[in-house]
Parts: C-alpha cells; sequence; structure tokens
C-alpha cells in the first residue's frame, strides 16, 4: 500500500510539474523533476523530461546527461535512446548518435523513428545517398509521419515524376487534420518541391502559407531585437575600443566567420576547415553560454564601459580553453555561428589576436534564402517578408559600426558573389588571412570529410556552383514587402 501510495504521489507530482512546464514555469518545473530524482529515482518521467526541457532550451549538454539517466534508469526505453540520439545530433557528435540509432534499430526492426535518427546523422557525415535510402525506409514504416517526408525532401533536388513529391501531395491531402507544427514543416518541404520543379507560383504560395503559420506560433518583439543591436553598437564606442585594446587572451587560435544566415558563412567555414591545420567547429554557442552564465555581469552589454579589463581577459581565456579541448592540435579552430556578427567589438577585446571573417551576400538573395527555409531554432525574424528586411538593414547598420571601431585588419570581409567568381583567388586570400600557409586541399573543400549539420549540410558536399547567385529573382514580383522594408539596400 506504500508504494501505490508514493507512485500516486510522484504521478500528482509529475501532473504539477507539467502543468508548470506548460503555463510557462520552468524553472518550478525543474525543480519538482529533480526532487523526485531522489524521491523515486526508479521513475524515469522526471529524467525524459528534464532532458526534454534542456534540449528545448538549447542546453545540450544538460539534456544529454538527463537522456543517459533515463538510459541507465530503463536500458532500451525507447524514448530515452531517441533523446540521447537527437542530442548527440544537436552537439554535433553524429557518429555517436548513429550508434545509439542502431541500437534503437536492433530492439525493434520497424522502428521509423531510429531511421529517421540514422538519416539525420547520415547527412551530418555527408552520406547522403545512404541518409536518403534510412529516410525512405522510415517513410515506408510511416506514411503518415510527415517528419520522414520533410527529411527526405532535403537530401536532393526533385526531378519530374519524382516520388517523393506523391508522398508530399498525399499528405497536403489531409493538411487540415494536421497539427500546425507538422503543416508548417509540410509547407516549405513543398515549397523545396516546386522551387526545383520551377513552379515558382506555386513553391512562393507554399512559403507563404508555412511562414504565415511558423511567424503565428513564435514569440519575436522586434522592437527589443533590433533594439539589441543598437545597444551593442553604443556599448562599444570608439573610445571604448581603443581605452581596452590589448586587454584580452592574446592566442591566435580562434577564427571566427560570421554574417546574416543563408550568406555563406558554411562555405567559408569548409574552405578553412578543409586546411590540414585548421578545424571547423560548427556553430558554437560557447561565447553566449559564457556571457548567460555573467562572465562580463548581468544584462551584457550593460555597464560594458565599467567592467574590468581581467573580466575580458577571463571571458577570452574560458573560450579558448573549450577550443583546444575540442581540438587540441589545431592551429586554427573555426567558430561559424553567424549571429556572432553582433559580438564582433567584444570578440576582438576579449580576443585581439583573434581573425573574424565577415560574409556577404546579396541583400535581396540573402533574405529570400532565409524565407526560404525552417530553421531548426531562433531566427525569429525571417518568418515575415517586412520583419526580415528590417533585421538586414539593422544588421547592415551594426556592420558599419563595426567597420568604424574595429582596427584596419581586424576583420576580413568577403563577398560571396566574388567567391563564386574568382573562388582560388579569394580562397587563397582567406587562407592568408588566418595566418596558414596555402594548402590546394581548400580548392577542393567539397571532398572535406567532416560534420556539417546546418542546413547548407548537402550544398557543401558538392564542387562550387553558381546557381544561389540571383536566387530571388524568379520571386521578386511577390517580394514588394522584403524590397520596400530594404529601402536602398535592395538596390
Amino acid at each position: 500500500m506504500q508504494f501505490d501510495g508514493q507512485n500516486a504521489m510522484v504521478n500528482r507530482q509529475l501532473s504539477e510539474a507539467l502543468h508548470l512546464y506548460e503555463m510557462g514555469r520552468v524553472d518550478e518545473a525543474k525543480a519538482i523533476y529533480d526532487r523526485l530524482t531522489s524521491l523515486a529515482p526508479q521513475r524515469v518521467e522526471p529524467y525524459l523530461n528534464m532532458g526534454e526541457i534542456f534540449f528545448a532550451e538549447g542546453q545540450h549538454e544538460e539534456a544529454l546527461s538527463w537522456f543517459e539517466r533515463a538510459c541507465t534508469t530503463r536500458p532500451g526505453l525507447p524514448q530515452a535512446l531517441a533523446g540521447a540520439g537527437q542530442t548527440l545530433l544537436a552537439l554535433g557528435r553524429p557518429a555517436e548518435a548513429m550508434s545509439v540509432f542502431e541500437r534503437l534499430l536492433r530492439l525493434n526492426s520497424r522502428s521509423d523513428m531510429a531511421l529517421h535518427g540514422m538519416g539525420e546523422a547520415l547527412s551530418q557525415l555527408g552520406r547522403m545517398a545512404e541518409a536518403r535510402a534510412a529516410f525512405e525506409r522510415a517513410v515506408a514504416l510511416a506514411p503518415d509521419v510527415v517528419g520522414h517526408h520533410c527529411a527526405l525532401a532535403y537530401v536532393g533536388r526533385f526531378v519530374e515524376n519524382d516520388p517523393r513529391l506523391t508522398g508530399l501531395e498525399n499528405l497536403a491531402a489531409k493538411m487540415v487534420f494536421l497539427p500546425p507544427p507538422a503543416q508548417c514543416e509540410l509547407h516549405f518541404a513543398l515549397a523545396r518541391a516546386c522551387d526545383d520543379l520551377g513552379r515558382h507560383k506555386q513553391a512562393f504560395a507554399h512559403w507563404q502559407a508555412g511562414n504565415a503559420l511558423k511567424r503565428s506560433h513564435v514569440d519575436y518583439d522586434e522592437g527589443i531585437n533590433l533594439g539589441i543591436l543598437e545597444d551593442l553598437a553604443a556599448a562599444f564606442p570608439a573610445e571604448v575600443m581603443t581605452a581596452r585594446r590589448g586587454a584580452g587572451d592574446p592566442s591566435d587560435i580562434p577564427v571566427f566567420v560570421v554574417g546574416m544566415p543563408r550568406s555563406g558563412t558554411t562555405l567559408v567555414e569548409q574552405i578553412v576547415a578543409s586546411h590540414p591545420q585548421a578545424h571547423g567547429a560548427g556553430e558554437l554557442k560557447d561565447l553566449h553560454h559564457l556571457l548567460s552564465q555573467n562572465v562580463l555581469g548581468e544584462n551584457f552589454p550593460t555597464h560594458f564601459a565599467d567592467m574590468p579589463n581581467e573580466a575580458l581577459q577571463r571571458l577570452g581565456s574560458l573560450y579558448v580553453s573549450r577550443l583546444k579541448a575540442m581540438a587540441p592540435r589545431a592551429d586554427r579552430v573555426i567558430d561559424k555561428l553567424p549571429s556572432n556578427f553582433m559580438l564582433c567589438g567584444l570578440i576582438h577585446l576579449a580576443l585581439p589576436a583573434a581573425r573574424i571573417i565577415h560574409v556577404r551576400r546579396d541583400p535581396v538573395d540573402t533574405c529570400f534564402s532565409c524565407y526560404a527555409n525552417l530553421f531548426s531554432q531562433g531566427i525569429y525574424y525571417s518568418y515575415d517578408l517586412g520583419e526580415l528586411g528590417r533585421y538586414y538593414r539593422a544588421y547592415e547598420a551594426l556592420m558599419d559600426h563595426w567597420r568604424d571601431v574595429l582596427p584596419q585588419g581586424a576583420m576580413l570581409e568577403v563577398q560571396y558573389e566574388d567567391l563564386v567568381a574568382n573562388f582560388e583567388t579569394e580562397a587563397r586570400r582567406i587562407i592568408a588571412y588566418c595566418g596558414l600557409d596555402w594548402d590546394a586541399r581548400c580548392l577542393s573543400f567539397h571532398k572535406t570529410e567532416r560534420v556539417v549539420h546546418t542546413l547548407s549540410a548537402a550544398q557543401v558536399r558538392l564542387p562550387l556552383y553558381q546557381s544561389s547567385i540571383g536566387r530571388a529573382a524568379p520571386y521578386r514580383q511577390w517580394l514588394a514587402p522584403l524590397i520596400d522594408a530594404l529601402g536602398e539596400t535592395a538596390d
């Protein structure tokens, strides 16, 4: 009876925690789950739920530890294995994720969830034909799961009579019965198919529907987000940059590739990462996590001018130590988080020998490419053409500020269109700026075997192509809100 009473109590607290989480009271939900791990360590739900919360918050290392505890508590539990596998993918560890999903498939040979995870891992590893086969098997086992069809849509271009399109259209016939996230995902996949097939009007209609649906379900305050960029410029005036120059960690290991999403940052990272003395680390959140841990005090960049130089040195040293742990033999480690454009001034002060490569692309092409993609997280400004154009203008204004206050040579500017047109010349310029001797392998970037887990994962496995130049041209007649918001920038 006591055991039954304890179970009832645990169930009540689990229900309460779930309710609190749904109300947005996340810390209170976490506290209950954490308490339950001591009160009822044999119950797997608190571990799973904590893993899911931390995963949703982007704290993937923490999420993985909770999913691993769930796996230990209930070996072979599908939800625990799937959670661990997805978290390993988010951490850019696809080989380990592959092992987890293979274990899940051994436990259940008809697990579409395992096959989907394997497909994602294979995509990150650049094994696109095997990824497609895994997604096709997942679709065959669970033809009504939208995510399987959508993942399959992104492993290769559509051709006429493509069987993948038939699967998407069958789901579209049931669109009204699907939950909003699935509807959104399906619209983006259908848009991709129609775009590949030259059906531009249909493609844009799907993008418009998918973006409107996504925008209605995200919490994006334009005033706050544009204000952040203005505050960053105000916190780093020329006199502060001059007074604090040289205060940070002197390491020359970091290379930051920054810019708007879909501007060519992944291509530039792949070029540098193809050098034997460099390591491409992908989109690292480490610098932002250090700031969230108040290494520079609370509410950065407020009161930055009053920050002691020791804090800048500590921030730089902590960041470099993480890079060294990640790639101990590399002379250069590339952090390709595009949004680091916001922190160029801080990066230079905390890491004065770091290289900053700013990648630019035609503004309309950049913004349209953002609008045409469903991002896994964040980038909420991209789902409305007007908001997207205004964000681009604010980004451009901040980059103008960094050009004014950074010393000569602190940042290299790369124009995507010039890189495509004069590839070897521009690649040599990039490698020289990174302080590395030229290596011809940088020209064969598409042959470099490394993990890529951005939307450009498939593209960087291909030789250089020019089809992304003028990407928005077939859709320009529908882009008036974007072009108006960009103003002179669009010309």
